[in-house]
């Protein structure tokens, strides 16, 4: 397709490369840019900029934060004994639409899939374990996704954790056998996070 410009097609190639956009609604994204006021293209613009270079990790739970503590992490109301397991920052946010958890989080950053070369050294989880040895942890709550690789890495965690004498659950299998958690609709979820099952050495 000839665009009559090279920075337009530039703007579409880039556009395109997103998840789900091919270049037709590339190209009328950046048309639409294009035909909006200056500043809201150039605000979107600096937001992106911003989410990229200036975006961290939450030194505590590993989660996508502003500060070196996120604002879970920081909030004095959360309860500091539970601890919920989860393998992304869109899991974490599945469940707090629910608003039937008030403990923190441990973002994993994925789950063990050797046929994707993922092994736990690839994960946050000995982040976890030193989490685990400082912090006045009661409870565990394994909140990851029901397939066969959410499975593997609730027991390898469960099995390096035993040592820590911790009560362990998983959320009740309200969740469908190989949905991913932040599909999951919020009724759902929230009754999964209350009737959570224990787990059993």
């Amino acid at each position: 397709m000839e665009y009559g410009s090279k920075l337009l097609e530039k703007a579409v190639d880039h556009i395109a490369q997103l998840p789900g956009i091919g270049k037709r609604t590339a190209l009328r994204l950046a048309l639409h840019l294009l035909q909006r006021p200056e500043t809201q293209t150039l605000d979107l613009a600096d937001a992106l900029k911003g989410l990229r270079l200036d975006i961290k990790h939450c030194k505590q739970c590993n989660a996508l934060s502003d500060d070196d503590l996120c604002v879970i992490c920081a909030d004095p109301r959360r309860d500091e004994q539970l601890i919920c397991i989860v393998e992304d920052i869109r899991d974490v946010l599945a469940i707090e639409a629910t608003s039937e958890y008030k403990g923190l989080y441990h973002v994993l950053g994925g789950k063990i899939s050797p046929m994707d070369g993922i092994g736990p050294s690839d994960l946050a989880i000995v982040s976890l374990l030193e989490r685990l040895k400082t912090a006045t942890i009661s409870e565990v709550i394994f909140a990851l996704s029901a397939s066969m690789e959410g499975d593997t890495t609730q027991f390898y965690i469960h099995k390096s954790i035993k040592d820590f004498r911790l009560k362990c659950s998983t959320l009740a299998r309200g969740l469908a056998v190989g949905d991913e958690l932040q599909y999951a609709d919020e009724i759902t979820l929230g009754r999964s996070i209350s009737n959570r099952v224990l787990l059993s050495d």
